[in-house]
């Protein structure tokens, strides 16, 4: 979803778009016109309210306004005390007894909560916590396959939706079995072995079960034929079974019994026989054991009903086998079965959302009682399932129904504030403004604060806009003030109390887009473009987004400065290759079509010198677009995707960085090539071992730069030894020898000196550094500075980092880096700089702060983190201010900074050893 929300866009979520063809359509007949040799000019089909910098300008849907900007609701959980709430879910998690559903479920508050952090990593060790303590087979199966699509296993080609990746906590048929296990989140299952079975089917011919030499008693008549058995065998069944063969009833007199009125077939009653003497159901079709299947339900024959149960279930491999065996089980109450059919159908996702056969078992008006009548109707799921849809849509009909059952499955009441609170943004987002308003409401008096924005936006849409207003000016002066509260008030303020609140907004939480977006737009209106690119630029700086990247394009188009426009739109498409630009009206790929015409055309050749000139000068966004150009040439090239991955990790956009990890894997032609890939997906999703595993193959089967790098990387990925650190120095060596090119050269050199560096043999350090900088890679700068500083040339250390900072277009992290080889009050310039640059890096805030404790400033110490917290609850601020706190002797609050930081990260030794401490 967009903040950015102009005209058409009203009408749907960008992200979401699932027929992104269908909001083209109102600007197709523009399209054509909008470069034809130049841009032709569209001011007389403008509306009013569109601004116009100058009748040059020459735009085909005008300018965005001041009026068409709105924040951008959260549709997550965001308590007004984040600390505190971490802090409480902490401590209910270490009283709650291990390995319980109770505890699951908590494992699943915490992913909702963090959810609005935006880490992949914190989110997928919740989900794996949630699975790990989950021990009925309904949760493992939702969140295996929930763990499943959180890596989107769904866009690997050749991965089918039934493949066990290996792991215990992901592996289909490990969820099937009920029961807690001990299992690490990194055990490995054991289903990929083989444990097959020769069955010797002969065992079974017609009525005689060899073998088994006993003789029948009792025959059973189904119309002319006649099933012979043993009495005891068959009263063994269940205790109707037994009660009728062996108890006052008239069958216990009788040598035939008539079984014709019962409902099951010859074949079937013959299967019966045998399963009575061997307990097997091998032997039989699909048909004939759902035969058994009713058969038991019907004379209460409960082992025979769990073997018909789990042996149907071990028959659901794909998604036609679960359409039809799901019915049956719902009939049957046949709890195993309806788990492995949900099964198939949870880890299609989310392509089966787009299967209405697969949608009547969730959404139809009787969907949730009749799952619930076989345990599988749960709040876990139906969250599972509206989380996807509106991943999908925003605003579809099936988003919606999914929330309304999930609604009806809520009992605690962070669930009802949690499912109110999203039902009201998909409605908001559906213009249905009083359902809206009532689901927020609801959401509000569950107790979630943020919930009351929802509300505000709601009255305003109906044109009750002092209501708003009043509504957040209340919500300001009864709770400590947080960044959003302001942002949302401002939207209802006029005039300079708009820009205040505005302003205000942005000193309390630097990371909203909003403030930004209006402030540029605003400077747009008063013909200050240049301006206004300055003011959006302060935020791209350190979060890249679509909106503002669009919305920097357009003030680009309007300066002509084309080849600035066409690279914003290369990055925006390369985070969300579906965009729709300008109102939802032109696709990016279009536009740059267009635009290509305005530019210098590159060959290959050239994209690639281009790349090294914005490597070196560490462009990351410039690097970006070169590098979606260079695919848009070749887009099979795996090499150039995992170049973008490289660089995507780098600007903090983990989502579209994994998605271009995949596709390098997908297009990869040799199969040393894919187990590079699949290593790095494995290191970046936590599986360390497996990531080396795959390393190490890849160089079996051929030596190359990329597997020798990944395997130095992973093994240099924690605290090395002096031998462990010679093996790694042995293996970027080997690397080095192998054919690579400049880019990747100075990254291996790089990593090299820093291991150098770290044994104490600086000389060597310093060669690689030298060498790397020879083939352009700028970043070698700090290595150096660090070899200076560890010989105590503070000076040179400083020069070398003046050197990076003057090359660096993004260089905050080289203010940060420089301000270690610098006195006291240079430092503080520095760091001051680097916040300025990137408020989200940490280390400034915790260097100003210790520097106000040594000066027994307590409290200014505690103000700077806490300021940084708010908008940032980063575990080492948090860990930080809990010793401070400690110091001060004010242990409540150094307890509560703990718990918090412990349950972003339960095994971070420093904290838990202060934890401890504050604890006695």
């Amino acid at each position: 979803m967009h903040g950015l929300k102009l005209v058409e866009r009203f009408k749907s979520t960008q992200v979401h778009a699932l027929s992104p063809s269908d909001t083209t359509t109102g600007g197709k007949s523009s399209r054509g016109k909008f470069i034809n040799h130049k841009i032709k000019s569209f001011s007389k089909s403008k509306p009013s309210n569109w601004v116009s910098v100058s009748e040059s300008t020459h735009l085909p849907y005008g300018l965005p306004t001041t009026d068409l900007l709105q924040p951008f609701i959260d549709p997550h959980l965001k308590p007004v005390d984040f600390v505190g709430t971490l802090a409480d879910l902490y401590r209910r998690l270490q009283t709650c007894s291990a390995q319980s559903n109770d505890k699951s479920m908590l494992c699943i508050k915490q992913y909702s909560l963090l959810r609005s952090l935006g880490d992949p990593k914190l989110l997928r060790q919740c989900l794996r916590a949630a699975r790990q303590n989950a021990g009925d087979v309904h949760s493992k199966v939702v969140l295996s396959a929930w763990l499943r699509i959180e890596r989107r296993e769904d866009e690997l080609v050749g991965v089918s939706a039934m493949d066990c990746s290996g792991h215990i906590l992901d592996c289909p048929k490990a969820a099937l079995v009920s029961g807690y296990a001990f299992n690490s989140i990194h055990d490995n299952c054991q289903c990929l072995k083989d444990h097959s079975e020769v069955i010797d089917t002969s065992i079974f011919i017609g009525n005689e079960c060899l073998g088994l030499n006993e003789n029948s008693d009792v025959s059973f008549c189904i119309g002319n034929e006649e099933i012979k058995c043993v009495r005891y065998r068959i009263a063994a069944l269940s205790r109707v079974l037994n009660v009728m063969l062996f108890g006052s009833f008239l069958e216990s007199k009788m040598d035939r019994i008539d079984f014709s009125q019962i409902g099951i077939s010859v074949k079937g009653m013959r299967a019966a026989e045998v399963y009575s003497r061997t307990r097997r159901l091998d032997f039989f079709s699909p048909e004939i054991v759902l035969e058994l299947l009713s058969f038991a339900n019907r004379f209460c024959c409960e082992e025979m009903k769990s073997a018909c149960d789990a042996h149907l279930a071990s028959l659901v491999g794909n998604l036609e086998d679960a359409l039809v065996l799901i019915e049956f089980g719902l009939e049957e109450t046949a709890n195993l079965v309806v788990a492995s059919c949900l099964q198939v159908m949870l880890r299609e996702l989310p392509s089966s959302l787009y299967n209405w056969k697969v949608m009547k078992f969730f959404c139809g008006s009787e969907a949730r009682e009749r799952l619930a009548r076989v345990g599988h109707a749960s709040f876990l799921l139906y969250y599972f399932l509206s989380q996807v849809a509106m991943e999908e849509s925003m605003v579809s009909n099936i988003t919606v129904i999914l929330l309304e059952r999930l609604k009806e499955c809520a009992t605690e009441r962070w669930q009802k504030a949690l499912v109110s609170h999203q039902l009201g943004c998909v409605l908001l987002e559906r213009k249905e403004y009083k359902d809206a308003q009532r689901c927020f409401e609801a959401a509000a008096i569950a107790g979630h604060v943020y919930s009351t924005a929802g509300v505000a936006r709601a009255k305003h849409k109906q044109g009750q806009q002092y209501s708003a207003y009043k509504m957040m000016s209340s919500l300001i002066s009864e709770n400590k003030p947080v960044g959003w509260m302001y942002q949302e008030r401002s939207f209802y303020n006029v005039g300079r109390e708009k820009i205040l609140d505005l302003k205000t907004a942005t000193e309390l939480d630097p990371t909203l887009l909003f403030p930004y977006k209006y402030r540029a737009v605003a400077k747009v209106e008063e013909k200050q473009i240049r301006e206004a690119i300055l003011e959006i630029d302060k935020i791209i700086g350190f979060k890249l987004s679509p909106d503002c990247l669009e919305l920097r394009a357009w003030f680009f188009l309007v300066v002509e400065d084309y080849e600035s426009a066409l690279r914003d739109i290369r990055v925006l498409l390369t985070l969300e290759p579906n965009y729709m630009m300008f109102h939802g009206k032109v696709t990016g790929d279009y536009l740059i079509g267009l635009l290509s015409h305005r530019v210098q055309q590159w060959n290959q050749a050239d994209c690639w010198m281009q790349l090294y000139q914005r490597w070196s000068c560490i462009d990351d966004v410039g690097s970006l677009a070169i590098i979606h150009q260079m695919l848009a040439n070749d887009p099979g090239k795996s090499l150039l995707r995992f170049r973008q991955s490289l660089l995507l990790l780098r600007l903090n956009c983990q989502k579209a960085a994994m998605r271009s990890l995949r596709l390098a894997r997908n297009h990869s032609i040799s199969e040393h090539e894919i187990l590079v890939y699949e290593g790095w997906i494995l290191y970046d999703t936590g599986h360390r071992e497996e990531a080396l595993s795959r390393a190490e193959k890849s160089i079996l089967l051929q030596r190359s730069f990329e597997a020798f790098f990944l395997k130095a990387f992973i093994l240099a990925d924690k605290s090395l030894d002096p031998e462990s650190s010679s093996y790694v120095v042995q293996i970027l060596k080997e690397a080095l020898k192998c054919p690579s090119d400049g880019l990747r050269k100075g990254q291996a050199l790089n990593n090299l000196g820093s291991i150098y560096v770290d044994c104490g043999k600086l000389d060597l350090a310093a060669d690689c550094y030298m060498n790397a900088l020879d083939i352009k890679h700028t970043r070698a700068h700090q290595g150096l500075a660090r070899v200076y500083h560890q010989k105590n040339q503070q000076q040179a250390a400083y020069d070398e980092m003046t050197k990076l900072i003057e090359k660096a277009q993004n260089n905050a992290s080289a203010y940060e880096k420089r301000s270690e080889y610098c006195d006291q009050e240079m430092a503080k310039f520095d760091l001051d700089t680097a916040t300025q640059l990137d408020p989200l890096r940490t280390y400034p805030y915790r260097y100003r702060a210790a520097v106000l404790m040594d000066d027994q400033k307590e409290t200014e110490a505690v103000e700077e983190l806490t300021k940084a917290i708010s908008f940032k609850p980063d575990l080492q601020m948090l860990h930080l201010r809990a010793a401070f706190y400690e110091s001060m002797g004010n242990i409540t609050s150094a307890l509560q900074d703990c718990q918090a930081a412990l349950c972003l990260d339960p095994d971070h030794k420093e904290t838990l050893d202060l934890y401890n401490r504050a604890q006695d």
